[in-house]
């Protein structure tokens, strides 16, 4: 994944063991960074992330916390090292954007040069086409003209004496061959007319052809030197791809114009076959003619003796036989000429083949660097992909060592209700490459607020999106951690529709359907490695500071449900327990879904001024989980806490009043302990007051234990709410910076005396 090293080497020494992984340096960034940047190969990561810390004394905490900061500064350095290798990706694959929009821009001009010089060629066929047409009507008009000229010519042999009788076969003989040579030299003159058209013709296409050979080795150098300037090409590949099955189009149409040439090529070599055999056929005429010529001399020299004509009609008859000898050598050196017309016609269409056969190569060559640059943008897409997912595992490994809680915010999108605010836009998203997907700002008075998170997730991201970063955390749940999920926010900024989703929509569906039907089908897969699991869920309410049991067969206004009193109790390996809370045992995510339903019909929601079905309680959702593995005698517990916090409001924008204004009260008071809470752990305060509410003492694990504990922070992008928006915003960004306890795998593994032994 990594290249060769380019500048000098700098050894990072081990704490654990003797090893010094060697990590190399590149040059500066294009960003015009003076030192040089550390890069790390596969092994160095794979080593980095399996390093197990040991100090040389586990029982002095100053060596363990320096082992600590020294592997975390290690750690930063990598996730800086390929932040910087994304960034310079990003400007690369811009270059080369940059670069095939201009070799597509060259395609497109091609193909416009190809279509105009298409149209041209078929003028030229059709002129040609008319051109033979009016040979074949000449022709059969000559036909007719001469079938006229023998009739006539046969009366006036009956009609003459008998010397005229023995005459008259000369002269008709040769009016006929004056006839024939006079249509002889007419079809010379069209056919010299037709070959200067057709060497004008083959001209042209010799230049179109090689002015299209120069605009192939044109693009085949830009295309060469995108291919050995291109070393990565990151972002999402559906654009380039369009780009190249675009090319790959514009290629088969060029092709298809080329067939079309080829087509045209050949109709010229079957017309210049045509032209042979008229050039055959006057050949055949001329040494007709000749023969014609001889006999008749012949004649002549018989009627000399036998009859002793006059002087002047012999000296007539042998001028006209000299005449007609003169006009068949004429003819003669005509036919020489269009034989050599013949043969530059013949070289040129040979040059025309030759060029076809190169633009064919040229265009095979191209098809072959587009699909080597196919191969290497699939290449750079799972190389991209590779990296994000180190990337992640490093964060997910700096923040398990820190012990951070991980926090995402997400913006949901603006509603019909929305619009009729003019307000300028309020909620904007960084876009450099360091905060790309993690930074917000809040425009307020004019004045900006910058946030950073763990994941920021625009108004336009869809519940599958905000589930994939979460579901790596649901799937700690089966390998036997405590994980905990909770969606903060304002009322009406999107909560419940996070942790829920739209009911009777399966594309809409919230993290709780979605992480119930992957431990499922996780479920299903470790069958077949030997684990066997059992669930059991639990779901309350937190109602003005009181447990209600959502799952109870009481319905919720009985008396039973009302003066029940559920009591929140941790026992010694942290784990939390509500007492006499109705637990289920659970099989499928089809029983948990009708559960889910049953609870949501028995959840507190009213109506106030900021939401018309505004959650009036805070809900928890609860999913133990024990798996045994018989082959291994290994067992694991885990715990999945989905929880739907009640929206914070202030009291002069909700309007609530009577049992709203206290359910808001208590709302407000059990979310400020919260905030006292996180105040206490940001300062690392020895005191934390978890007992002051219900909620922060029932999450006590999650905030201060060994728990992985994610929150997701709901954001309104209305110019109404900016206030409470800020207010969310600020108290996400300390939750952020908490550390808490370092997540523990809760395991145990059977003992030969029966007994288990945790670790």
């Amino acid at each position: 994944m990594v290249g060769p090293a380019n500048g000098g080497r700098q050894v990072l020494s081990v704490v654990n063991g003797g090893q010094d992984p060697v990590m190399r340096v590149r040059p500066a960034s294009i960003a015009g960074s003076d030192c040089g940047v550390i890069e790390f190969t596969r092994e160095d990561v794979e080593a980095l992330l399996n390093e197990r810390i040991r100090p040389k004394n586990k029982f002095s905490l100053k060596e363990k916390c320096d082992v600590m900061t020294d592997y975390i500064k290690r750690l930063r350095m990598c996730i800086k090292w390929f932040q910087e290798l994304e960034g310079d990706l990003l400007l690369e694959q811009e270059k080369h954007w940059k670069m095939l929009e201009c070799a597509e821009k060259k395609c497109n001009d091609m193909e416009m040069l190809m279509s105009e010089k298409e149209e041209e060629l078929n003028s030229i066929i059709m002129v040609l086409r008319k051109n033979y047409a009016a040979l074949q009507e000449k022709f059969a008009k000559e036909e007719s003209d001469k079938l006229a000229a023998m009739v006539s010519l046969t009366k006036e042999k009956d009609a003459r004496l008998s010397v005229e009788k023995s005459q008259a076969p000369i002269l008709q003989e040769l009016e006929r061959a004056q006839r024939e040579s006079s249509s002889a030299n007419q079809k010379i003159l069209s056919l010299n007319d037709m070959y200067k058209r057709l060497q004008e013709y083959n001209t042209s296409l010799q230049h179109y052809n090689s002015k299209l050979q120069s605009e192939l080795n044109q693009t085949n150098e830009i295309l060469k030197n995108v291919e050995k300037e291109k070393v990565a090409v990151l972002e999402n590949l559906s654009n380039l791809r369009g780009c190249c099955t675009s090319l790959q189009d514009q290629l088969t149409a060029t092709k298809a114009s080329s067939n079309e040439t080829m087509n045209l090529k050949e109709a010229l070599e079957s017309e210049v076959g045509c032209l042979r055999l008229d050039l055959q056929q006057v050949r055949d005429d001329r040494d007709r003619q000749l023969s014609q010529v001889q006999e008749l001399s012949a004649e002549v020299l018989k009627y000399k003796e036998l009859t002793g004509k006059s002087a002047g009609e012999l000296e007539n008859l042998t001028t006209k036989s000299n005449e007609l000898e003169a006009t068949c050598a004429s003819q003669s050196d005509q036919m020489k000429k269009l034989q050599e017309k013949l043969d530059a016609a013949e070289s040129k269409l040979a040059m025309s083949d030759l060029s076809t056969f190169e633009i064919r190569t040229g265009y095979e060559e191209q098809n072959t660097a587009n699909s080597e640059l196919q191969f290497r943008l699939a290449e750079a897409e799972l190389k991209l992909v590779e990296g994000e997912a180190l990337r992640k595992k490093l964060h997910n490994t700096i923040l398990e060592l820190k012990g951070n809680i991980r926090v995402f915010c997400r913006v949901r999108p603006l509603l019909l209700d929305d619009a009729a605010e003019d307000d300028p836009k309020t909620v904007s998203f960084h876009t450099t490459t360091e905060n790309l997907g993690r930074g917000i700002e809040l425009l307020q008075n004019g004045q900006k607020h910058s946030f950073v998170f763990d994941k920021v997730f625009v108004p336009e991201s869809s519940q599958e999106e905000v589930f994939v970063e979460v579901s790596q955390l649901v799937q700690s749940a089966l390998d036997g951690y405590k994980v905990c999920i909770f969606a903060y926010g304002q009322t009406g900024s999107g909560k419940t529709h996070t942790m829920m989703g739209t009911p009777g929509n399966d594309d809409d569906k919230g993290l709780i359907p979605r992480s119930l039907e992957q431990i499922f089908e996780s479920r299903q897969m470790l069958q077949n490695q030997g684990w066997k699991y059992e669930m059991q869920v639990s779901m309350l309410e937190i109602y003005n500071e009181t447990i209600r049991d959502l799952l109870t067969t009481n319905r919720p206004g009985s008396t039973d449900s009302r003066t029940k009193q559920y009591a929140i109790k941790h026992d010694a390996n942290g784990n939390t327990y509500v007492s006499d809370l109705t637990v289920v045992d659970v099989h499928s995510s089809r029983e948990v879904s009708f559960l889910l339903n049953r609870a949501a019909q028995s959840r507190s929601v009213g109506m106030t001024q900021m939401n018309e079905q505004s959650s009036r309680s805070h809900f928890v959702f609860t999913l133990r989980i024990t798996g045994v593995n018989d082959s291994t005698e290994q067992q694991v517990q885990g715990v999945l806490n989905l929880i739907d916090l009640a929206g914070s409001e202030r009291l002069s924008k909700s309007g609530s009043t009577g049992d709203r204004l206290k359910e808001t009260q208590a709302i407000n008071k059990s979310l400020s302990s919260l905030s006292d809470v996180i105040f206490a752990l940001a300062k690392k305060e020895e005191h934390v007051p978890f007992r002051n509410s219900k909620l922060t003492y029932l999450l006590q694990p999650c905030l201060g234990g060994d728990s992985k504990t994610l929150m997701v922070v709901n954001v309104s992008p209305t110019p109404s709410s900016v206030n409470e928006s800020l207010c969310s915003l600020r108290f996400a960004a300390r939750v952020n910076a908490c550390e808490i306890g370092t997540p523990r795998r809760q395991t145990s593994v059977k003992q030969v005396d029966g007994r288990l032994s945790y670790g």
